[in-house]
């Protein structure tokens, strides 16, 4: 099904978009989700050890003299410094040497980091590697992304960018969980339990990178970088198991796009074309990151800190009230996820920031009125969170689908760095200093700003989301390589 000419003026013709986007789901497909999306169970594991860690990493015996706010507050700001930085250097190569390279080398920085955290012996060490950690998880977020939404059809595409962001909270469980038993000291000593938490993630980590050798590179990515007979190629071997697997012969593709073939965009163009063609989208991208980022950023890595200092919940057991938060976390994405194919992007998008802000603002009300114990406190949380994991995954689905293909691990980094940096540092900085207070009313003061902006981050939404719903990433944004006066 070869329909591309290459051309001495370096244009080329394809229909790969409109073929991918025409597929039925496969066994295919379910490769792709599960050699890429299965990261963000590492990020997951990652975020939640440490705070779950916290409280045992500052104890005499646990072999670092640190103290739980260093954790949840300096360690947590490099920890998300580090993914700023790694999402900014990452998504430009990813850009420019494809996806299939960068999300195999981001992991492989992921896996030596967390590898060198296990091993601390000092603060300084632990400090270090939890940026480098933080680096290459940020390099993921620009890679995966990509070529999730290049890969995906357009019919699918809203919930499984959903589910497989909300998989963090897979993570988030098994991390909770895991502490539990890492922490108690019948079980392990002070001094090593919690290195045990971070091997696992290793483990986990060599696990995914097996499978994620599999995963193709972008028909999308190569068609305009040069590679248009291998893009053909790689679809049509695709079709050819599809339409064995399914056993009926598949649909004709729809229109075909020509585009002028280049190596690479520079940041010029991609900064011309991310706030001057789209400024309103631009407004939308740093909106909702900005606001998941503080919520989700703070508030993660200190939970366990408000479990202990508020409720006298043990520290070894604080990782049972996390998992049940992160369970309903998971179950936001996973059944509203398909709504924003159907319903559609722009209700769905700012109903969910919305609705999670008012419920935040309710839930600080009854925190600073003394109305909850640790128990209904995380009643609260789950149903907060639920509601506010289906929109904050859409974050990451909007700014990889609302731009250009040939800047979108680059914009997609630009607004990951910029919202979590807004966001995501000053956060757990913030929020560690309040928390660490024991006064109330200053953690009250921390829910209260993280609902504030994610209501805003909703307004925002009302007006400037975009009705992608269904539609080829083509439509929702024509790549800067399409040839418009092309025969």
């Amino acid at each position: 099904m070869a329909d591309s000419t290459q051309r001495d003026t370096g244009t080329v013709t394809t229909k790969v978009p409109a073929r991918l986007d025409r597929l039925p789901w496969s066994r295919w497909h379910w490769m792709i989700v599960i050699g890429l999306g299965t990261v963000w169970i590492l990020d997951g594991l990652e975020v939640t050890i440490v705070g779950s860690i916290a409280g045992r990493l500052s104890e005499d015996g646990s072999g670092l003299p640190i103290t739980d706010a260093q954790v949840t507050g300096i360690a947590a700001a490099l920890y998300v410094a580090g993914a700023c930085s790694g999402a900014l250097v990452f998504g430009r190569l990813t850009d420019l040497f494809g996806r299939k390279k960068l999300f195999l080398i981001t992991l492989g920085v992921y896996l030596a980091a967390t590898a060198m955290t296990a091993v601390s012996f000092s603060v300084w060490w632990f400090f270090l590697f939890r940026f480098l950690t933080g680096f290459g998880i940020g390099g993921e977020y620009a890679a995966i992304n990509s070529a999730i939404d290049e890969l995906i059809p357009s019919k699918y595409r809203g919930r499984v960018d959903l589910i497989i962001n909300g998989s963090f909270w897979l993570g988030a469980v098994a991390g909770a969980l895991l502490s539990v038993v890492a922490l108690d000291t019948d079980v392990f000593p002070a001094w090593l339990g919690w290195r045990l938490t971070f091997a696992l993630g290793v483990v986990l980590g060599l696990v995914i990178l097996l499978v994620r050798r599999h995963v193709p590179e972008s028909p999308r990515w190569m068609f305009i970088h040069g590679r248009a007979e291998e893009a053909e190629q790689l679809v049509s071997d695709v079709e050819r198991q599809i339409e064995a697997e399914k056993g009926v012969p598949l649909p004709e593709p729809g229109e075909a796009i020509t585009v002028t073939q280049r190596l690479s965009i520079g940041f010029g163009l991609i900064a011309k074309t991310v706030f001057r063609s789209y400024p309103r989208r631009a407004v939308l991208g740093l909106s909702l990151f900005i606001g998941q980022a503080f919520l989700y950023n703070a508030i993660t890595f200190g939970f366990g800190t408000i479990l202990i200092r508020f409720f006298d919940v043990p520290s070894g057991v604080t990782g049972y009230y996390f998992a049940v938060i992160a369970f309903g976390n998971f179950l936001g994405p996973l059944l509203l996820g398909r709504a924003f194919d159907t319903v559609g992007r722009r209700p769905m998008i700012a109903g969910t920031y919305i609705v999670s802000g008012l419920l935040l603002f309710g839930t600080a009300w009854l925190f600073g009125e003394g109305r909850l114990t640790a128990v209904t406190m995380t009643a609260c949380w789950c149903v907060v969170l639920f509601f506010a994991s289906a929109g904050a995954s859409s974050a990451y689905l909007t700014v990889s689908e609302i731009f250009p293909m040939e800047t979108r691990a680059m914009a997609i980094a630009f607004f990951y760095a910029i919202g979590t940096a807004a966001g995501g540092i000053s956060g757990p900085l913030l929020f560690a200093k309040l928390t660490s207070s024991g006064v109330v009313a200053d953690t009250v003061l921390a829910f209260c700003v993280g609902a504030a902006l994610m209501v805003a981050a909703g307004v925002v939404a009302v007006f400037f989301a975009v009705a992608a719903e269904g539609r080829s990433l083509e439509q929702i944004a024509t790549p800067l390589s399409v040839r418009h006066n092309a025969p």
